[in-house]
């Protein structure tokens, strides 16, 4: 075996797919950003969630990833509508709140978060986010555990200036702030 090989082979370590904290712990390996799903209507809810994606940009599509048990879950099978505000740096206690299973049901689950109603639907939308996302929901597709549910863009906002709240092996970021560096070719100099 090559030296190359062996440092490889230790340094991996075989994750058991049937073990679910191993598998969390695999996928939690990529950082991701923080979102807060949501939907309105007369019992409003919403939910941290990191399974987002843009999809299309023709036609406008993103999906979020919920658990089948999830109240959210139930919340997007019955909406035609979804909001996503995608988290800034200094908002991680806005991600813990609407993570905490003990929270108000309904609209008393948003009395302690700033947020505005969308545009385009009645999902509310946190303020101070790097970006708001209004959808009618497109598709939903079965993924095991989960369901995809695809959004199809109604209206997209972007506030200026403000950094990305990260999730990476279980904990909360934000990344280096690069924005005011000096930069030359498209890279830091």
């Amino acid at each position: 075996m090559s030296p190359l090989a062996a440092t490889t082979a230790a340094a991996d370590r075989l994750v058991d797919l049937d073990d679910r904290r191993q598998l969390r712990g695999a996928f939690g390996t990529f950082a991701t950003g923080v979102t807060i799903v949501t939907v309105g209507g007369d019992v409003p809810r919403g939910m941290t969630a990191n399974s987002f994606t843009s999809v299309s940009l023709d036609p406008p599509l993103l999906l979020v990833c919920v658990d089948k048990d999830a109240d959210m879950h139930r919340s997007l099978e019955r909406s035609a509508t979804f909001g996503v505000s995608i988290l800034g740096d200094g908002q991680e206690a806005v991600a813990r709140h609407f993570a905490d299973h003990s929270r108000p049901v309904g609209a008393g689950q948003f009395d302690t978060v700033d947020c505005r109603p969308g545009r385009a639907c009645d999902a509310p939308l946190i303020t101070g986010a790097t970006a708001h996302f209004e959808c009618e929901k497109w598709r939903a597709h079965d993924a095991g555990d989960h369901t995809i549910f695809l959004g199809r863009l109604l209206t997209a906002s972007r506030t200026a200036g403000t950094g990305a709240l990260l999730f990476h092996e279980g904990r909360f970021g934000c990344p280096a702030d690069t924005r005011d560096e000096e930069r030359e070719g498209g890279r830091v100099a």
